[in-house]
Formats: C-alpha cells, sequence, structure tokens
C-alpha cells in the first residue's frame, strides 16, 4: 500500500475510534489526513470502500500475527485451531472492532446474513490455504466448505464479542479441535 493509502487509512481508524462510523466522513477523513477530499476520492470511491480497506487491513495484519505465532505447533489441526482461537480473541479486544459493535452492531448485519466481506474471504482464504496441505491430525476433507464452515462457526464468536470469555474460549477450541480431528 502507497503511503498516502496508509495515511488515509490511519486517519479513518482515527475518526472511527473517535466518532463511531456513522459519524465519520470522508471530509473528516482528509481533515485528519491533512489531505484534500480530492486525495480521498483518488484513492476510494466513497467511506463504504474506505471502511472495508481499513478492516481488512487490520484483519490481515492481526491473520498474518497470529499465523507466525502459531507455526511452531506440531499439527495441521493444533496450528489451525490455535490460530482460530487467537484471531477470535484478539478480534474481541481490537479497539476498531469494539467500537464498531458499541456504536454501529447494525451496519455489520450484511456480513451476517448477505455477504461475506472482504475480510471474511480474507479470513476463509487463510484458513483454506492452511488446509491445502494438512497431515493425518485432520480428517479428509472438502478445503473450500470446510474453510467456510470454520469461518462461520469463528465469526459467531467474533459477533458476540462482548460475553465471550476464557469459557467460551475454550469450547471454541474444543468445537474446532472436533470437527476436524
Amino acid at each position: 500500500m502507497t503511503s498516502v493509502r496508509n495515511t488515509l487509512l490511519d486517519a479513518a481508524q482515527a475518526s472511527v475510534l473517535d466518532v463511531g462510523l456513522r459519524r465519520t466522513t470522508l471530509a473528516d477523513v482528509a481533515r485528519r489526513a491533512g489531505v484534500s477530499r480530492m486525495t480521498v476520492y483518488r484513492q476510494f470511491d466513497d467511506l463504504d470502500s474506505l471502511v472495508a480497506a481499513l478492516l481488512t487491513r487490520e484483519i490481515a495484519a492481526l491473520l498474518v500475527q497470529v499465523e507466525h505465532e502459531v507455526n511452531p505447533l506440531a499439527t495441521t489441526r493444533e496450528r489451525l485451531v490455535e490460530a482460530c482461537v487467537r484471531s477470535v480473541e484478539r478480534l474481541r479486544d481490537h479497539a476498531l472492532y469494539r467500537r464498531l459493535l458499541d456504536l454501529d452492531p447494525e451496519l455489520l448485519l450484511p456480513f451476517v446474513f448477505d455477504r461475506f466481506g472482504s475480510s471474511q474471504r480474507t479470513a476463509r482464504d487463510l484458513v483454506a490455504d492452511m488446509l491445502v496441505s494438512p497431515d493425518d491430525s485432520i480428517r479428509d476433507l472438502d478445503i473450500e466448505a470446510t474453510a467456510t464452515a470454520v469461518l462461520l462457526i469463528c465469526q459467531s464468536y467474533v459477533f458476540a464479542a462482548r460475553f465471550i470469555g476464557q469459557g467460551e474460549l475454550k469450547e471454541l477450541r474444543t468445537v474446532l479441535d472436533r470437527y476436524l480431528r
């Protein structure tokens, strides 16, 4: 990503954290980034595309970090289960995601009922990549269907972040482990 693009994404994140998504405007993002509105429009078609890019950047960075952390684990199943649980836990505590849940939860509804967003596709693709060369720790499976199922299981925990504690995360670990075994 270009420096301007990252500056705009950082400004958008600051605005959402400050006033929420609904009250964030492209003009506010431009002002926070110290650029003109036209500069914002050159990078993003509208606020929705800017926010989608921001969420994708944040979630992709989180997923890459978690994937790196779980690489030393012995089996594919252990790595995938641990990556999922850590990702849910970190998203639960992520400032941007928490702000969206606190101020604008209804804006997440299309991602529950209507479609996968770019962040969800990124997560599903990462799960699928982990399943491409499974060892004998994972049952024979349809990679795409399983990746989608794992995403949907984890997503239900992410959307319920307000009341997910360590006990629920332990159960998520059990559910995923038994599903993949």
